[in-house]
C-alpha cells in the first residue's frame, strides 16, 4: 500500500511541474516580497534580465518582454496616488537623471502599455552605484507601513516609496 502511495505522489508530481514552471514564468522569473507589521503582502514579480539589456531612456520598460507584476493585499499609496487591493502591471520609465514609475491597471498578458490604464504614477530617486549588478534585481525595504521599492540594473540604482493605508 505504501508504494501505491509513493509512485501516485511521483506521477502527480511529474503532471504538475510543467504547469508551476508556466505559472512561474520560467527561469527568469523572480519575486520579491514585503510583509508589513500586520501580516498582509506586497509582492512584486519580475524577469530578472542580464544587466546588458539596456532599459529603453524614457520609454516604459518591461524586462525581457514582460512588465513587473504588482500583487498588494494592502491599499497602497505611491506619491500622491492610491492602489487599491489587487494585481497590476509596473513599468520603470528610465531616463537620463531620473526614473519614474507607473503603476498600470491592465494586467492582461501580452497587452500594450496603455498609459491611459496607469493608476498611480510617481518620480523615483535614482543614484549610481559602484560596484555594477549583473542581472536586474528587485527588492522591497520595509520600515513600518512603509515598502521601499529598489531597482539595481548595471551601475544604477532607483527607489519608490509604497505606503500601506
Amino acid at each position: 500500500m505504501s508504494a501505491t502511495f509513493v509512485w501516485r505522489a511521483v506521477l502527480i508530481s511529474l503532471l504538475w511541474t510543467p504547469w508551476l514552471a508556466a505559472q512561474s514564468g520560467g527561469s527568469n522569473s523572480s519575486t520579491t516580497t514585503c510583509n508589513l507589521d500586520d501580516g498582509r503582502q506586497v509582492q512584486m514579480r519580475y524577469n530578472a534580465v542580464p544587466s546588458k539589456e539596456k532599459p529603453p531612456n524614457g520609454k516604459p520598460w518591461s524586462p525581457g518582454g514582460s512588465p513587473m507584476t504588482l500583487f498588494t493585499e494592502a491599499q497602497l499609496v505611491l506619491g500622491s496616488s492610491v492602489i487599491p487591493v489587487g494585481a497590476y502591471t509596473v513599468y520603470p520609465i528610465p531616463a537620463k537623471d531620473h526614473w519614474t514609475l507607473a503603476v498600470n491597471k491592465n494586467v492582461a498578458p501580452g497587452a500594450a502599455y496603455d498609459e491611459k490604464q496607469d493608476i498611480a504614477r510617481a518620480p523615483m530617486e535614482t543614484a549610481q552605484v559602484e560596484t555594477p549588478s549583473d542581472t536586474l534585481e528587485v527588492a522591497f525595504a520595509h520600515v513600518g507601513a512603509r515598502c521601499t521599492l529598489r531597482i539595481y540594473t548595471g551601475k544604477t540604482a532607483s527607489f519608490a516609496d509604497f505606503t500601506a493605508k
